[in-house]
């Protein structure tokens, strides 16, 4: 059994040649006449449907300045902003039942779209000729391990062109660059420019990191418009020069602020990684440092006693002896201890089997010079 659907060539539209005409017509010119016709029909339903496109987009871009607007006033208390806030809400309300109403006219339309029937002119078009770079294609949730792959190629591939945006200024210049190379509108490249701002920021490049950063919010602000519209970020990146350039002051402080608090926040990510870069470098300062016992000198000697410390200041072996004398001999011999491990001090003599002598034979040697030293 065939598992061929043919169903789908019920639905054909006859070629406007194969009906029977009567003999006293004209039958060239009705061909012309018919095919005419259906083209016009065809062009009409295609300007229509890119008419509520369109407009359904336009509506979605003020839902989304509304609510952006929203989220701001929200956070303010001044009466004012509380009148502006109830205009604001009001707004929302109706822009959100203009937008249902826009989806419900785009999907009656695209519902006749589908109904419509086959005809000469559609079988022979080329399926490949329409432009889909307005469309966000489905695809599935990509892993971790996808998304971290995907961008060690893209920036592989283009890491020279994505410097190159990151270092212009003017819009025009951002915009012609975009426009010859329209890869570069997309996550990949806004992620990397974020770590360039971070880079640049812990080499003390103050100035340089700035500008990447105004670059980096730039994109950002593309695919939000992208996100908001529903469209391929590509498509939109003209739109989002368009309006920044004939913003008014409100778009441009929104702008503003969001490129301010993204460069406290590189400040604050690049102060972290330099914190953590010493740490870990005074972590390896240490292990190189660290005696036979695995202790610390460093910290070992300032535990000492102050007395204790003055002693291998001064590099005092007899000074050292008198103050571990006057000392409790508990204490005395944790010190010592601590000081053999940390090869703060290093006993050199050994028991009569040639085995190193532990720090209580050490303590007892230095107790026994020192009586030695004073009954001479």
């Amino acid at each position: 059994m065939s598992r061929i659907d043919y169903s789908v060539w019920d639905h054909i539209e006859v070629s406007d040649d194969e009906d029977d005409i009567h003999p006293n017509i004209d039958t060239p010119s009705l061909f012309r006449w018919r095919h005419q016709a259906r083209v016009e029909r065809m062009e009409e339903f295609q300007r229509k449907g890119e008419e509520l496109n369109k407009a359904h987009a336009e509506c979605r871009r003020k839902l989304a300045e509304t609510q952006k607007k929203l989220q701001e006033l929200t956070l303010a208390t001044s009466g004012e902003a509380k009148a502006e806030l109830s205009r604001i809400q009001a707004e929302e309300k109706k822009l959100k039942k203009e937008e249902r109403e826009w989806d419900k006219k785009v999907e009656v339309h695209n519902r006749e779209e589908k109904k419509m029937p086959w005809n000469v002119d559609t079988l022979s078009k080329d399926g490949f000729s329409k432009s889909v770079v307005n469309a966000k294609p489905e695809t599935a949730e990509e892993t971790e391990e996808e998304k971290e792959q995907k961008h060690k190629t893209f920036v592989e591939k283009y890491e020279k062109q994505i410097k190159h945006f990151g270092m212009l200024r003017r819009w025009d210049d951002s915009q012609k660059y975009l426009s010859d190379n329209p890869h570069l509108v997309c996550e990949e490249t806004a992620n990397y420019l974020v770590i360039m701002c971070i880079d640049l920021e812990v080499e003390e490049k103050h100035a340089l990191m700035e500008q990447v950063a105004h670059q980096t919010i730039v994109m950002q602000f593309i695919l939000e418009l992208a996100k908001s519209l529903k469209v391929d970020p590509r498509g939109c990146f003209r739109q989002f020069f368009s309006k920044i350039k004939t913003a008014d002051q409100q778009y441009q402080e929104a702008f503003n602020d969001e490129l301010e608090s993204f460069k406290e926040r590189v400040r604050g990510r690049a102060k972290i990684r330099i914190e953590k870069a010493m740490k870990e470098y005074e972590e390896e300062e240490k292990q190189k440092r660290v005696g036979p016992g695995g202790l610390d000198p460093v910290e070992v000697y300032e535990s000492l006693p102050l007395e204790m410390q003055k002693c291998f200041d001064e590099k005092d072996i007899q000074m050292l002896q008198e103050v571990i004398s006057k000392m409790d001999p508990t204490e005395a011999k944790t010190h010592m201890k601590r000081c053999i491990d940390s090869g703060l001090w290093v006993p050199n003599s050994k028991t009569d089997d040639g085995e190193e002598k532990d720090e209580e034979a050490i303590y007892e040697e230095v107790k026994q010079e020192q009586e030695e030293t004073k009954k001479e």
